[in-house]
């Protein structure tokens, strides 16, 4: 049986061409494709903020060997059981001047409520590298403890003997050889200074004369004169010693805050409600979920801090039903407050008591302080 008639000539039929709007979405998606390409691997000038890990100060914490420990730890003094959280937030940030995220990514983090998109050199300043970085952010850390802890002991009624000590000294500078790191400055000109802004203050009335230093030094104290160098800082001369300073305390008992891998000052306020807390008979919370941030000063006032729109998200995501925010942070709460969580404005450590307070005895928490429009 033939199958077909070798004497016939058989013509292809004609190719169908495609549909033009087939066509088009061919191109389309094939230019897609190659900007999408394009935006993975394209550096950027922009770092992503996102909520962080979620520390509760009543908690526990992991130490440098693995081993989990209170996150904070009194010792010589009475200590009562706390219950419910009082947490501190945390901000992380995607991206470095080594490598920055892609377009894409921003893209997506655009969208995001829990996240922001900043500008590279505002979150990494030109110049400063990422260690410089990191070690400036576990100084603040160091600090906002120390600050904390004295806030929290003023507070209950301690005396904590404030004072500051020598923490860096900049090479070239007019202290460089003169003073060292750990040297306690007890007085300068024959005034006590218990704080930079004091010691700024009587470096620059001098008028660029030596300036005697009262230093403690390993438990003695010695008379340091140096003259300081004028400098330009931000298009302004001023007088500087060439020394950076952290505030310290003589406590009457020891207090450990236990916090790896974490820096910056903006936890001031939480720990120093953890350590009230820790110190006080009953729940200064009553067992609730309450979260916050916001540094602090020896003294209780409460200061702003970054990314407090990522930290509130963080708050949601940890349970907490209550936040405690600085003041001075509100006009970046206002209409980005997530559904469930109410936020309350606070100035002073003292605000923080009184909403714990309203929280734990059922008082009115609509006569507090909250963030509203201007």
């Amino acid at each position: 049986m033939a199958l077909f008639d070798e004497n016939v000539e058989i013509t292809p039929a004609p190719r169908r061409r495609l549909p033009r709007a087939t066509t088009a979405g061919i191109w389309a998606l094939t230019v897609a494709l190659v900007l999408l390409l394009v935006m993975t691997f394209l550096p950027t000038a922009y770092v992503i903020q996102q909520p962080g890990p979620v520390y509760n100060t009543l908690g526990e914490a992991t130490a440098a060997d693995g081993t989990k420990v209170p996150l904070i730890q009194i010792d010589g003094a009475e200590t009562f059981p706390t219950e419910g959280a009082l947490d501190l937030l945390t901000v992380q940030v995607v991206g470095n001047r080594e490598r920055t995220p892609s377009w894409f990514e921003l893209a997506t983090a655009w969208f995001q409520p829990s996240r922001a998109v900043l500008p590279l050199d505002a979150v990494f300043p030109a110049g400063q590298s990422t260690e410089e970085r990191n070690e400036q952010s576990a100084a603040d850390m160091v600090d906002s403890q120390k600050e904390a802890t004295a806030a929290a002991l003023t507070e209950l009624g301690y005396d904590v003997n404030p004072m500051i000590s020598v923490f860096t000294v900049i090479e070239d500078s007019a202290a460089d050889g003169v003073l060292q790191e750990g040297d306690l400055i007890r007085g300068a000109n024959g005034q006590e200074v218990t704080d930079a802004t004091a010691l700024r203050e009587i470096v620059n009335a001098g008028g660029g004369a030596p300036v005697d230093l009262l230093v403690e030094r390993d438990g003695e104290e010695q008379t340091i004169a140096i003259t300081p160098k004028e400098t330009e800082v931000d298009g302004e001369s001023t007088l500087l010693l060439g020394i950076t300073l952290l505030h310290d305390y003589e406590f009457p008992f020891e207090v450990t805050i236990q916090l790896n891998n974490v820096g910056g000052p903006s936890a001031g306020m939480m720990f120093a409600l953890g350590i009230i807390d820790t110190l006080t008979p009953d729940e200064l919370n009553g067992g609730a979920n309450v979260a916050g941030t916001g540094t602090i000063s020896g003294g209780g006032v409460v200061g702003p801090i970054g990314g407090i729109r990522q930290k509130m998200w963080g708050a949601v995501d940890a349970g907490a039903t209550y936040f405690l925010a600085p003041a001075a942070n509100c006009g970046e709460v206002v209409d980005h407050v997530p559904s469930g969580l109410q936020v309350f404005s606070v100035e002073e450590l003292d605000d923080a008591l009184d909403v714990l307070e309203a929280i734990r005895d059922d008082g009115d928490l609509s006569a507090l302080p909250t963030c509203e429009a201007s």
